[in-house]
């Protein structure tokens, strides 16, 4: 199967000019990043020097547990939107008679969803460890750089954001109302979520070998999904069905 980047690149740039011109996707993207990055910011502010070390592991991994929380649900509400909201406003039968192949369509939805949450995920989680090293205690400072940390929010940010963004197309895909396509990808984003919280949190010890064969198996999940939604997708259907 070949497919035509000048056409995903052409979906990619609609969809993140719709979203400059849509309040609800400025204030998602806005305000659930800065939620998800003062709470873990005045949770290690808050770790004293005397605090013992299990304390601090535990509050260093939840902190680091909220910014994962941040490429878990900021995509699922734009991903739960991208069809059935275009669908609601009449925009989406002009694509979808158009050359465009369904594989494309959704490959520019994705990655129109997956590239600012990046950037917003990285961005946040810099201005924690810029506050961490600047601000917090020496050792708490030391713990939040440790390379298992780094190594999950490094590897799993955009893994997080990939599941939720095809699990929200899918519900998206599929569904007639835009708010419960999107209360639903919300819901379903958490699954893999549970798994990088107990290794955040110590209860599963992290190594190298296991965050590397984890990020791996979620990748492929990742990549499936995309297949998966792909053969979902039923271009007549969203083209003649009724959108109530």
């Amino acid at each position: 199967m070949t497919l035509s980047w000048t056409r995903i690149a052409a979906i990619i740039r609609k969809e993140l000019r719709d979203y400059r011109h849509n309040r609800f996707v400025i204030m998602t993207m806005a305000m659930l990043p800065l939620v998800f990055v003062t709470l873990p910011i005045i949770e290690i502010f808050t770790v004293t020097a005397s605090a013992a070390s299990h304390t601090v592991e535990t509050k260093i991994g939840l902190s680091l547990l909220y910014l994962l929380i941040i490429p878990a649900i900021v995509p699922s509400t734009l991903a739960g939107y991208s069809v059935v909201g275009e669908r609601e406003q009449g925009t989406l039968e002009p694509v979808l008679i158009t050359p465009i192949r369904g594989e494309e369509f959704l490959l520019g939805k994705a990655l129109a969803v997956l590239l600012p949450t990046l950037a917003i995920a990285y961005a946040m989680f810099g201005i924690f460890l810029a506050c961490a090293a600047l601000f917090a205690h020496p050792v708490v400072s030391s713990a939040v750089f440790d390379p298992s940390h780094l190594l999950i929010q490094l590897l799993f940010t955009p893994l997080l954001a990939g599941w939720s963004i095809w699990v929200g197309i899918a519900i998206s895909a599929r569904s007639s109302d835009v708010r419960v396509a999107q209360q639903l990808g919300i819901f379903a984003s958490f699954p893999p979520l549970v798994l990088v919280a107990l290794m955040s949190l110590n209860v599963i010890k992290t190594s190298v070998g296991l965050a590397i064969g984890l990020a791996a198996a979620l990748l492929v999940v990742d990549a499936l999904g995309w297949r998966v939604v792909a053969v979902m997708f039923d271009r007549e259907r969203l083209i003649t069905g009724a959108r109530t």
